[in-house]
């Protein structure tokens, strides 16, 4: 995530709150033994209740990317919850058939490993918004 990310988070509970914390500066993708440059977390945040939206994982939009992600203690498992999002996103924002979606996915979308650590694996699958704009001449 960078400055200027709009990271789009479910709250499933009545009243939730939010806590930003665990902030690294700098991470390897995976975090593989629990190690992270840690830092303290500083920003501004602007939250804003989106109602009626149903997401079941985050899902984020950096300046140059579409992000969905995946959490399960399988990481096989994980790789298909990202790219499952990622077809729904595709599906829901962009208007695309399922099938269009699941091959634009398999062209274009890059798996990440965001963590092995604790438990859980988490992969977040990132589609360049470039692929969206019209090219013009």
């Amino acid at each position: 995530m960078v400055a200027g990310t709009t990271l789009f988070i479910p709250v499933h509970v009545p009243g939730a709150l939010f806590s930003a914390g665990d902030g690294h500066a700098a991470q390897g993708d995976g975090e593989v033994d629990l190690k992270a440059l840690e830092t303290s977390l500083v920003g501004t945040f602007q939250f804003i209740v989106h109602k009626g939206q149903h997401l079941n994982w985050p899902e984020a939009e950096t300046p140059t990317a579409y992000i969905t992600m995946g959490f399960n203690e399988d990481l096989n498992e994980a790789v298909s919850l990202a790219t499952r999002n990622m077809i729904d996103f595709l599906v829901r924002e962009k208007h695309l058939t399922r099938d269009d979606a699941y091959m634009l996915a398999s062209v274009a979308v890059d798996l990440h490993v965001t963590e092995l650590v604790d438990g859980s694996k988490g992969v977040h699958a990132i589609l360049p918004k470039s692929l969206f704009t019209a090219a013009r001449k």
